[in-house]
């Protein structure tokens, strides 16, 4: 069962993880694990953080929280792959099932942590991708880059383009979805790549203006032709989502360069 334990340290001196052992029960060499795993949080001048090291001295009026599930613990991070290293950024492909980001429960099997440790540089995330997409994202590596690049978001200087399987037999070219979402603007472009031979399933190339929450799914799904795999929006199956983050194009802000990034063929759906 997952347990949440939420202490404030009354001395100082002691050690992060024998204030945790005392205080939850639980051995030395599981906290250890869930503390690297991303599972610690402490607040620090107001701010929640990860508390990964265990050898920490906390002081007195310390908050620090455990968020502790065997079951999350246990899985194994799918490895990323690095697609353009820029220095002050990178681009990664992000396969489906792996977080973005983690949650409270630990972050080991998220993209960002993914990304932190192979590189051992800090990373800033500029953009989500739903855990069951897959496909390119884009990680900054000092906090002006990220400032720089996250602008690119906010003023569509940045073309995302998707590739996505549905079902249904849909034959558009430039379809502009402009149905909003949760009251704000939000459109798609829809092009028909290829309808498949038993006229069951299309495959579409989207590209979105804006980025609003599961935007591409609910788009789609609201014209009748829900992704394949979308267990939300659509009907339940065993193939993965069939959502796919297949290029970027933008004006890189650090060089002035015109980049375009397209995954390789043998990441396509």
């Amino acid at each position: 069962m997952p347990s949440t334990f939420d202490f404030t340290t009354t001395t100082s001196g002691q050690t992060a993880v024998d204030f945790l052992a005392e205080k939850t029960g639980l051995p030395k060499a599981r906290i250890k694990d869930a503390m690297n795993k991303g599972a610690c949080w402490w607040t620090v001048k107001g701010k929640q953080l990860r508390l990964r090291r265990a050898s920490k001295d906390l002081l007195a009026g310390t908050r620090i929280q455990l968020y502790y599930d065997e079951q999350v613990l246990a899985r194994t991070p799918t490895a990323g792959q690095l697609m353009l290293d820029q220095g002050r950024y990178s681009i990664w492909y992000k396969p489906h099932g792996m977080l973005a980001q983690g949650s409270q429960w630990g972050d080991h099997c998220s993209l960002l942590r993914w990304v932190e440790v192979e590189c051992k540089r800090e990373c800033f995330l500029i953009h989500r991708l739903d855990a069951d997409a897959a496909g390119l994202m884009m990680i900054a590596h000092d906090s002006k880059a990220a400032a720089l690049l996250s602008q690119l978001f906010q003023t569509r200087d940045l073309k995302k383009y998707y590739l996505a399987q549905i079902t249904g037999e849909l034959n558009v070219t430039a379809l502009r979805i402009d149905q909003a979402l949760d009251d704000k603007e939000s459109i798609s472009i829809v092009n028909t790549l290829k309808i498949n031979e038993d006229h069951q399933s299309t495959l579409v190339e989207v590209l979105i203006e804006t980025g609003r929450k599961h935007q591409i799914r609910r788009h789609l799904s609201g014209i009748g032709h829900a992704i394949i795999g979308d267990r939300l929006y659509g009907s339940a199956s065993k193939t993965p989502l069939q959502l796919l983050a297949y290029k970027l194009e933008f004006r890189c802000p650090i060089s002035k360069q015109n980049i375009q990034l397209e995954l390789p063929n043998d990441l396509h759906l």
